[in-house]
């Protein structure tokens, strides 16, 4: 899971697309990067680490011109090389640079393509760059001196039928302005906004609408799934529908977990969303333990306090915060290599003692992924003196890998995967296990939009909406996303530069 950004402004952009990274950075914390573009020289700064270590002053001020995109990352295969740092670059033709969040399901096939008909050089493993130089080479193909509109949404045609998997982009053309689309099935989020300003209108996309809203842009609409936006350096904007067929799937999991509340993603309030998550829980729990014993219920910070309130007031059970976080870690599950996830879990959360002692605490948490974190914070649970420990899930058993972007692992590595709720609940230590029902939690995602046609579930039911995804896909899959596989890819990787633009390494 990745975030993205990208700005067409009448003054520089660097300050603007800072500020949208810093917005966007739960989307992403392994790397960070940004282009822009004055005068047709692209400048670009980008590098390990987060928004606020990648960029100093003495970069920003490098970062000169009037638009520009932003990338914040984190490694879906676990590798987290600089050379994968995004915005990725090539200088042929025009010169383009592009983020992208998600991942391709054929970008393997794609890659052999790109070098045997295409005649194209990729320089690293990243599926990113795959998609720069499909989207380069349908571009170049039609032989433009000078691109437009028209010739940037023709390529993006030719990218959606060379193209399977889950992906939002933004990509900059130097010179000519600036593109964001999203995949057939709108997989992966993207926005787009306006703020009026005396010299004319300036435009924003973005993966989540917060990032808008922290800028001062209004919120126009979510680009539709097949769907670009092209906004040219004058910033007049331009829409066009690119797929021969498309229908709303968006990710289901974003608004379990990797959204920020206060954004708003295919006319879905996530907050809403969430508050709906603990409604539905607290009802099974109803249904399931009428009379139940919960004393307090406390959230697992920081994505699940939404769903644990809501949860306790249609309980009319004591909402506590009993578990203290330590901003400076990130998150657990994303982290390449499972004894670096199990050391994490201790420094990130502390438990406040007088909130546990001779209680029966339920623990609500987003979702149970691999289960090291849920398992060891219930042993903490315990060991500050609780009763009972019980443990709510708002989504429902996550036992299938994503293959859309975002790093859940193998199956063998999913704690539900092949086990019952029984079973699972006997693995990580809980005295009862309660997961939510995934016609609850679609139910709470969808009453904010009809119009979605379906969501993306398969890390719950194992369909895959682009229907190219068979078990040898996911034995390859597996075995790229292994502990093994990410140390040696890690240390193959060199640091890389790209050539072809002002790229600030100092």
């Amino acid at each position: 899971m990745c975030g993205i950004a990208g700005i067409v402004a009448k003054n520089n952009v660097n300050q603007d697309l800072y500020d949208a990274l810093t917005v966007l950075q739960h989307r992403g914390q392994d790397a960070a990067g940004i282009v822009t573009c004055e005068n047709g020289i692209l400048n670009q700064r980008k590098g390990n680490g987060l928004v606020r270590d990648v960029f100093h002053t003495r970069h920003m001020q490098r970062l000169k011109g009037h638009m520009g995109i932003a990338h914040v990352r984190y490694p879906t295969a676990g590798s987290s090389s600089p050379a994968l740092a995004q915005p990725f670059y090539v200088n042929s033709p025009y010169g383009i640079s592009l983020a992208h969040n998600g991942n391709l399901t054929n970008s393997e096939a794609l890659s052999v393509e790109l070098f045997q008909s295409d005649l194209r050089h990729l320089n690293t493993e990243s599926d990113s760059e795959v998609l720069l130089n499909v989207f380069a080479h349908e571009l170049q193909r039609l032989g433009k001196l000078i691109p437009t509109a028209d010739d940037v949404f023709a390529a993006i045609s030719g990218v959606h039928q060379r193209c399977r998997g889950g992906y939002a982009v933004v990509a900059m053309i130097a010179s000519y302005g600036i593109v964001g689309f999203r995949d057939p099935n709108g997989i992966r989020p993207l926005v787009y906004g306006v703020r009026k300003t005396p010299a004319g209108d300036e435009y924003m996309l973005a993966s989540e609408s917060v990032a808008l809203d922290a800028l001062g842009f209004k919120l126009v609409a979510d680009v539709a799934p097949g769907e670009a936006v092209f906004i040219d350096r004058e910033g007049n904007i331009t829409l066009r529908q690119c797929a021969e067929s498309h229908s709303l799937n968006p990710c289901i999991f974003e608004h379990v977990y990797f959204a920020r509340p206060d954004s708003i993603m295919d006319g879905v309030s996530v907050y809403k969303a969430r508050l709906r998550q603990g409604e539905r829980l607290a009802e099974k729990i109803l249904r399931e333990h009428p009379k139940h014993d919960i004393d307090v219920i406390i959230p697992i910070p920081d994505s699940s306090r939404i769903a644990a309130q809501s949860m306790a007031a249609r309980l009319g059970v004591k909402f506590r915060e009993g578990l203290v976080k330590n901003r400076y870690i990130g998150r657990t599950f994303i982290m390449p290599g499972q004894s670096a996830r199990k050391k994490s879990v201790k420094q990130k959360l502390n438990a406040i003692g007088l909130e546990f002692k001779d209680k029966n605490v339920m623990l609500v948490d987003d979702s149970i992924v691999r289960g090291t974190t849920c398992q060891q914070i219930i042993e903490m649970a315990r060991d500050a003196g609780a009763r009972k420990v019980y443990f709510a899930s708002a989504a429902p058993p996550v036992r299938y890998p994503n293959v859309y972007g975002i790093d859940m692992p193998a199956a063998t590595e999913l704690i539900a995967h092949g086990r019952s709720v029984d079973e699972v609940q006997k693995e990580i230590g809980a005295d009862w296990l309660i997961y939510q029902d995934l016609e609850d939690l679609v139910y709470c995602s969808a009453e904010g939009n009809a119009k979605i046609a379906e969501f993306d579930c398969a890390v719950f039911t194992g369909d895959y909406v682009t229907g190219d995804v068979d078990q040898d896909y996911l034995d390859k899959l597996a075995s790229d996303r292994s502990d093994a596989q990410q140390s040696a890819r890690n240390s193959a990787v060199g640091d890389g530069a790209l050539i072809g633009l002002h790229n600030d390494v100092s």
